[in-house]
Parts: structure tokens; C-alpha cells; sequence
């Protein structure tokens, strides 16, 4: 007997998709027009709505899952609320991660959506023209590389405000200038007033962190300059051996004292140079830089210069007002204070 298979049963049915929800759902279910809901979710401040209103609205939104879409609103503006920030090409620490992190805060309270753009495979106006493609509303280029050129792409495709958080200004562009020589002098007087004369100066060997540390070295040496003093450069790679081999050859440099870039390098160079029996503060100072909370955790405690950055708020408020008015000139600012802070390293 020949056996006829049973038929294949039949596919079920698609599940229904759901439709995306819109404004004027979330007007429907909170009472109120269309043109308050965008009010209320694009945070309008020229219209004054109660906040009982408000409530209703955002609470409308999440209940129906209503997303403002960013590219119809920028239609409607002329204008993305897009604050673009290239992560810098240089390793940072818990300093710069904390400001960024204040002023990412500041900005989502002023209703811009903040993106961090990679960076890698592209450099300076070829940069600009890849952010340029994002359609950001301002920029904030962190470090040096920017040029004219590309302040004008940036502008020409629809940026209203680039701003730049450097040791130098760039044309078109408003500036937070951060001239880290202050860093270098406050240490290298510091080190001098206390009786050291014979002071080193580690240099990282980390790639990008020359901007920095240049200027930190220039500013230990105005320091001194017309002194009996002299300031020897330390190349140090960031790894245990490249310190203790420093550290080895220590007592053959006369050295008596060092200002080590930052609180990092510090830590790293007071291990290895105490591995080798030398005794801080009594054979060599130590200066480190950023008032890390984990230099007071060491022994002896570190001395460091305390870096005075401008609040992340006061940075919002400056992207605010140039997107605002992009025909106003161009602002520029000296940003960085510093002040050492001295504790049993020196």
C-alpha cells in the first residue's frame, strides 16, 4: 500500500506589526495639541506650558513608547542638536574623563544629544570632513590638529559652532585655551623653593601625550631659568621595566628631585625608584600632577599640582550660545589654572 505523506501544515500567520507610535498619539492620550507635546519634548523655552502639562505629556510619551525623530525635528529647526566630540587621539585619564563626563550632563540638560567619534585612520581637516558628514550643529575638537580648512567644512556643512580645547587658537573656531606650561612652572617652582636644584622631568613615551608634555617640560625649565638649577629630561616608557631600569641608574643621574608628567607616572616611577632603596623625600622630591585621590592613598603621600579645569557646564553654556548666535566672533578663553598641592613626597 502506497502511503501519501500528510500535506505540510500551513506557515502561521505573520504577527502583526505593530505601527510606530507618533506625536499625535501621545497628544490624544495626554489631552493636549501636537503642538504642545513638541514643546514639552523638544524642551521649546519660548512657550511657558504649566508643568502639571508637562507631567502629562512625558508621561503620555513613555507610556506609548514615543520617540522624538531626530532627523524630522532637524528639518523642522534648520539644525541638528547633535554636539559631536572626536575622541582624542591621546590616552586619558580619570581628569579628562571626569570633565567630559560633566559636560556630556550639562548639554543632555540643554537638549543636545552628545556622540564621540572615533578617530583612528583619519587626521586633521581629512577628520573634519568625515565629522562634516554627520551634519553635527557644533564640534568639540579636543587637542591640536584642526585647521582653518576644516573649521570652514565643518561650517559650510551646516556646524554652527566648533570649538577647540587646545594650547592654541584656530581660526573660525571658538577656544578653551590650555596652556600646560602653568602645569610645568608650578612644579619646577615648587621643587626649587623647597631647596632642589638638580630636577628631572619625566617625558612619556606614549604616543600623543607630547602635546602635553612639552609644555610641561618648557615650564619646569622657565621655572629655573637664570638659577643655579638644572632640569634633566626623563624619557619613560609607561611599564615596570622602563621604570626600573630608570630607577637603577638613579643614583648616577644627581638627580634630587623629579616632576613626573602626571600623579600616574608618579606612582609608577615612586614604586620602582623605592625598590631601589631610595628614600622619598630625603634623596629625591616627587611632584606628580592631577590631585588623583590614589597619590594620597601612597606612601609617602604624593605632592601633585592641582589642575583647574573649567566646569563642564561653563563649556555647555558657551556650545549653547554660539549655536544660538554662529555670526558672533569667536570667543577665547585661558582655561587652565594651576596650584600644587604639597604632601610628604617632597
Amino acid at each position: 500500500m502506497v502511503q501519501i505523506p500528510n500535506p505540510p501544515a500551513p506557515a502561521p500567520p505573520p504577527a502583526p506589526t505593530r505601527s510606530v507610535p507618533t506625536s499625535a498619539d501621545v497628544a490624544r492620550l495626554a489631552g493636549v495639541s501636537r503642538a504642545t507635546v513638541s514643546y514639552v519634548l523638544n524642551n521649546a523655552r519660548a512657550v511657558r506650558i504649566s508643568e502639571p502639562t508637562r507631567r502629562r505629556v512625558r508621561e503620555a510619551a513613555r507610556e506609548l513608547g514615543y520617540v522624538p525623530h531626530a532627523a524630522a525635528r532637524s528639518l523642522r529647526a534648520g539644525h541638528s542638536r547633535m554636539v559631536l566630540m572626536p575622541a582624542p587621539a591621546f590616552p586619558v585619564g580619570p581628569l579628562y574623563r571626569r570633565f567630559i563626563d560633566e559636560l556630556q550632563a550639562a548639554l543632555s540638560l540643554l537638549d543636545y544629544t552628545v556622540v564621540q567619534y572615533g578617530t583612528i585612520g583619519v587626521h586633521d581637516d581629512e577628520a573634519a570632513r568625515a565629522w562634516a558628514e554627520l551634519r553635527p550643529v557644533a564640534v568639540l575638537v579636543p587637542g591640536s590638529g584642526l585647521g582653518p580648512r576644516g573649521v570652514e567644512v565643518l561650517k559650510r556643512s551646516g556646524a554652527r559652532a566648533v570649538v577647540t580645547l587646545g594650547p592654541e587658537t584656530v581660526e573660525g573656531a571658538h577656544a578653551l585655551l590650555m596652556d600646560h606650561d602653568v602645569v610645568g612652572y608650578s612644579a619646577g617652582a615648587h621643587l626649587f623653593d623647597t631647596g632642589r636644584r638638580r630636577i628631572g622631568v619625566v617625558v612619556p613615551g606614549e604616543r600623543g601625550l607630547d602635546t602635553f608634555s612639552a609644555p610641561r617640560l618648557a615650564g619646569v625649565r622657565a621655572a629655573v631659568r637664570g638659577t643655579d638649577a638644572t632640569v634633566t629630561e626623563l624619557p619613560l616608557a609607561y611599564d615596570e621595566e622602563a621604570a626600573a631600569s630608570l630607577a637603577a641608574r638613579w643614583r648616577g643621574l644627581g638627580l634630587d628631585s623629579v616632576f613626573t608628567y602626571n600623579d600616574e607616572y608618579a606612582m609608577l616611577l615612586m614604586r620602582a625608584l623605592q625598590d631601589e632603596g631610595i628614600r622619598i623625600p630625603e634623596e629625591t622630591a616627587v611632584v606628580g600632577a592631577d590631585d588623583l585621590m590614589l597619590g594620597r592613598l601612597l606612601r609617602p603621600r604624593l605632592s601633585t599640582v592641582h589642575l583647574e579645569l573649567p566646569s563642564g557646564q561653563e563649556l555647555a553654556d558657551l556650545v549653547d550660545r554660539a549655536v544660538q548666535e554662529p555670526s558672533a566672533s569667536p570667543e577665547t578663553h585661558k582655561v587652565l589654572g594651576a596650584k600644587v598641592i604639597r604632601r610628604d613626597s617632597t
